[in-house]
């Protein structure tokens, strides 16, 4: 976990975590975000869906810090529930899905800073740059050589 930019994260996180208020905060500035979110998202039941957003987060976080095989077995999971196969979640809503969490980590992080940015954007490029490279991957076959 000595990889730059994710100790600067971990403080952040822990900071914006204090208030209790950080993944509600991103969720409305997600919403609010696009005519495009608010259709995809905004008819989901809210406390079911921040709890998915929640394991999501600690996947990405873990897939960078740990690299383990639970995090990418998660993530791939999530991705293909997200291609133009499942829900339909075109890649460029993960750019606004990261703008929409940093401004909420500015908002709750008191010490927020450019470097702390920089932790954040590492931590979670990872992984949605994995999400995105997903979108329109065809489906892996599931069958067995015969």
């Amino acid at each position: 976990m000595h990889r730059p930019g994710v100790g600067r994260f971990n403080d952040s996180l822990t900071r914006c975590l204090r208030s209790g208020k950080f993944f509600q905060r991103f969720y409305e500035l997600f919403l609010a975000s696009s005519p495009e979110v608010r259709a995809k998202f905004g008819t989901a039941d809210v406390r079911k869906h921040r709890r998915k957003l929640q394991n999501s987060f600690y996947a990405l976080v873990e897939y960078v810090a740990f690299g383990g095989p639970e995090s990418q077995v998660y993530l791939e999971g999530l991705a293909e529930d997200h291609s133009n196969r499942g829900r339909n979640i075109p890649p460029h809503l993960y750019d606004l899905w990261l703008e929409c969490l940093l401004r909420a980590a500015k908002e709750c992080d008191e010490l927020y800073s450019e470097e702390v940015e920089a932790g954040w954007r590492y931590v979670m490029g990872a992984g949605i740059s994995l999400l995105k490279s997903r979108y329109d991957r065809p489906a892996e076959s599931r069958e067995v050589p015969g």
